[in-house]
């Protein structure tokens, strides 16, 4: 049964809900792999603690809407983008936003355009597996 951010397992209430969209996002993949329904939930609540941990919030969304350009010493005031699984094939995701940017059939459609932005914008690029595991990053 996939879950969503409106309907996911009692045991992920409690989470942030940037972290219980990532779980439900990991877990629903995992469900796709054939994974028991409680293994699912149990292994998505954990990446997704670790993902949260490895992924710091981005301030861009809340104060960064005119000036694109902070002083930041070099750094972009872009969120990074990142490469998931989705139900439509694979997804285009600015970090810290639920819906993508864009999909597409595979992988590699959605990583050739993660350059095109990510080089325009200066930002990196996460790939995550199937499994909503990172596999790499790139830099742009």
């Amino acid at each position: 049964m996939p879950w969503n951010k409106h309907d996911y397992p009692v045991s992920m209430k409690n989470l942030d809900a940037r972290i219980r969209n990532k779980a439900v996002d990991i877990a629903n993949a995992l469900l796709h792999e054939g994974y028991e329904e409680g293994r699912a939930i149990a292994i998505a609540t954990a990446q997704a603690e670790k993902w949260d941990q490895d992924h710091p919030r981005s301030e861009h969304h809340e104060s960064n809407h005119h000036d694109s350009k902070s002083g930041n010493s070099g750094q972009s005031s872009q969120p990074n983008l990142h490469i998931v699984s989705s139900d439509e094939g694979w997804a285009l995701k600015e970090e810290g936003l639920d819906k993508p940017l864009s999909t597409f059939d595979t992988k590699k459609e959605a990583l050739e355009e993660a350059k095109k932005r990510a080089s325009k914008s200066g930002v990196n690029t996460i790939i995550h597996g199937e499994d909503g595991r990172i596999q790499t990053t790139k830099s742009s």
